[in-house]
């Protein structure tokens, strides 16, 4: 049975930091893409970063990129995303979903779904 599970979110000033944790059973990072995607109220979910199984390459979107980094921890089965200059437009709520092998555009790509952690950039 494949779980993923979503850590670290929280409240947060403009500026500040985060690192989300997505924790990984039942599949083996070895083998597996992860995804991380979020969304705001009344809004569609949208993609925010990926890393792939095979060469570990990653991908974000153009309004995350030089603050997010995504990472993994194969030993521990556990992806992370540092989200560093967190600004108010960064509210959502962030899940982590995984598909086999590669990283690919589009949610509907995405066989297994974690539970999400809300992240608040407010003052």
């Amino acid at each position: 049975q494949v779980q993923l599970v979503e850590s670290g979110g929280g409240l947060v000033q403009p500026g500040g930091s985060l690192r989300l944790s997505c924790a990984a059973s039942g599949l083996t990072l070895d083998y597996y893409a992860i995804g991380w995607f979020r969304q705001a109220p009344g809004e569609e979910r949208e993609g925010v970063s990926c890393i792939s199984s095979s060469d570990g390459s990653t991908y974000y979107a153009d309004s995350v990129k030089g603050r997010f980094t995504i990472s993994r921890d194969n030993a521990k089965n556990t992806v992370y995303l540092q989200m560093n200059s967190l600004k108010p437009g960064d509210t959502a709520v962030y899940f982590c979903a995984s598909r086999f092998q590669f990283c690919r555009v589009g949610d509907r790509a995405y066989d297994y779904w974690g539970q999400g952690t809300q992240v608040t950039v407010s003052s």
